[in-house]
């Protein structure tokens, strides 16, 4: 739970293969207000960022916040949503021992 006590802040990971920078982007670019439709989550902002992993690769990062636990589970059972993840995962790879996917639940920090 992030700090605010609002949903859960998850960093999203995503090595993307060779050539499937546009497709991906296409993707990306409707992940978000997707999700934000459905109701899965809140109000802050999607971030989201692109560059290449040390050792080659292109990486895109996006950073978001679920509704609830319960928001990110249901977003499997949706048809809408499984549109853009089921395409998004073909266009990922994994890189040595790093995963295609990775999302991480962090929290908010304030120093």
């Amino acid at each position: 739970m992030s700090a605010a006590g609002t949903g859960i802040v998850v960093v999203c990971t995503f090595r993307v293969k060779e050539g499937a920078d546009a497709q991906f982007e296409e993707l990306l670019a409707r992940h978000w207000p997707t999700l934000n439709e459905l109701g899965l989550v809140t109000a802050r902002p999607t971030q989201l960022f692109k560059g290449d992993e040390k050792g080659g690769g292109r990486v895109f990062i996006e950073v978001f916040e679920w509704l609830s636990e319960d928001a990110s589970r249901r977003a499997h059972e949706l048809q809408e949503v499984m549109a853009i993840w089921e395409p998004m995962g073909a266009l990922v790879e994994m890189r040595g021992t790093k995963p295609p996917m990775d999302f991480i639940h962090v929290n908010d920090l304030a120093l």
